[in-house]
């Protein structure tokens, strides 16, 4: 179980970074973000996901414009996580854009954050956006984990995908592990591709195979079943 004391620290920290000095207490917004990571309907998006970006992003974070508003929006970017909605990015964006200024922070890096939390719907930042760069390769880099916790990971995200039936998730995953596949960078920062690339395209290959062995496509895959 992550510590909750050091992410409620860490939550400080990053938003100390991004405002000037004397805003609102950060603690309340800390809670609110830690109880909807904490939702029962998540299985991979919770907590730990929470931690390991954040982790990422430390790594990372030489590479970032401003770390802290990357940092930010790695908070906000699962805030508002439904498996079975498609507008959870845009609506986890305008959470941030919402809460950011009553917390303290400026107009600019406020929109700035929002816009990192929407790029993680397709994780293709622009070549100079380094503050992008950062959020989605730290977002990403469970696909380059070890085989034991890449199978933890796949296992999770069918969990939240409980309520679709086999064969669509299968296809549907397939269609989105092709997707990244075609990609000619799953990484964009130095670190990312030197370090995660071919260990992620190993780990997709593999659960690609699985999938294309144990069932056939089905027409009607979910939107979204691999972040």
């Amino acid at each position: 179980m992550p510590d909750l004391d050091a992410l409620r620290t860490r939550w400080s920290h990053a938003l100390d970074g991004a405002r000037s000095p004397g805003g609102p207490d950060p603690a309340p917004y800390a809670d609110n973000l830690l109880a909807r990571w904490q939702e029962p309907q998540r299985r991979y998006h919770t907590v730990a996901h929470l931690t390991a970006v954040l982790d990422h992003i430390d790594v990372l974070e030489e590479y970032a414009n401003d770390p802290a508003l990357v940092r930010l929006a790695a908070w906000f970017h699962d805030a508002v996580y439904l498996p079975d909605r498609s507008e959870n990015e845009e609506r986890s964006a305008r959470l941030a854009e919402r809460a950011l200024p009553e917390a303290g922070v400026g107009e600019e890096k406020s929109v700035e954050v929002g816009r990192l939390v929407r790029l993680t719907v397709t994780h293709a930042p622009a070549e100079d956006d380094r503050n992008g760069q950062v959020l989605c390769d730290a977002d990403l880099a469970i696909l380059a984990s070890t085989p034991d916790t890449y199978a933890a990971y796949t296992a999770a995200v069918r969990e939240e995908y409980a309520f679709v039936p086999d064969e669509a998730f299968r296809a549907g995953r397939a269609a989105v592990l092709r997707q990244l596949l075609d990609l000619p960078r799953l990484f964009r920062t130095p670190y990312g591709t030197r370090e995660w690339e071919e260990q992620a395209r190993e780990n997709i290959r593999r659960e690609l195979a699985h999938l294309t062995a144990a069932a056939p496509d089905s027409p009607n895959p979910p939107r979204k079943a691999a972040k």
